[in-house]
């Protein structure tokens, strides 16, 4: 029999894949001449914005160890109310979904909320994945939006890290820079 505790959520959000050029093959920076905000940092700000008025405030955020991911993951604290412990991990860099998935596995059990920022396509693989179920509104935002760069995704799971495998959560939200 399971033992099962509290809910946890584990929140995705995807920067730059691991190319030279960007995380949807082309880079998505700001433009000298754009205001600031309009570009790739004020996409990620927003997202952080999003997180905070979301209630979302991670205990736990394993970074990948890309310079993109690192940026996009300072601009993303930036508008939290408080910082979570960070922990930059080589392993989200070109990750497969099985690797990410093996990752979350050694998350400690006092961890109630966790955040991944990686790379795309392993970010979408793993948001789709994971959620069993669905609130209709999520699904269908990640099903036609996709995962584009500064995306997240929530997805709650009862039990403990060890036990998140394919199909085990519940995707409740997903936030797009256009939103």
């Amino acid at each position: 029999m399971r033992s099962w505790r509290h809910e946890r959520r584990c929140v995705t959000q995807d920067r730059h894949p691991p190319t030279c050029q960007s995380r949807l093959a082309r880079r998505r920076g700001r433009p000298r001449q754009a205001p600031r905000g309009t570009g790739t940092q004020g996409r990620t700000g927003r997202c952080g914005r999003w997180l905070a008025a979301s209630g979302i405030v991670p205990d736990l955020t394993l970074c990948s160890t890309a310079a993109r991911t690192r940026e996009t993951w300072k601009l993303v604290v930036h508008e939290l109310p408080q910082r979570p412990r960070t922990v930059y991990e080589e392993r989200l860099y070109e990750a497969s979904l099985g690797e990410l998935i093996a990752v979350v596995n050694e998350v400690p059990d006092d961890v109630v909320d966790l955040m991944l920022v990686g790379h795309n396509p392993g970010m979408h693989a793993m948001a789709d994945a994971l959620a069993g179920e669905a609130e209709e509104d999520a699904r269908n935002r990640l099903d036609h939006i996709g995962f584009p760069t500064s995306a997240a995704a929530v997805v709650s799971f009862t039990g403990s890290w060890k036990s998140v495998e394919l199909g085990t959560g519940r995707l409740e939200a997903h936030w797009a820079p256009h939103d």
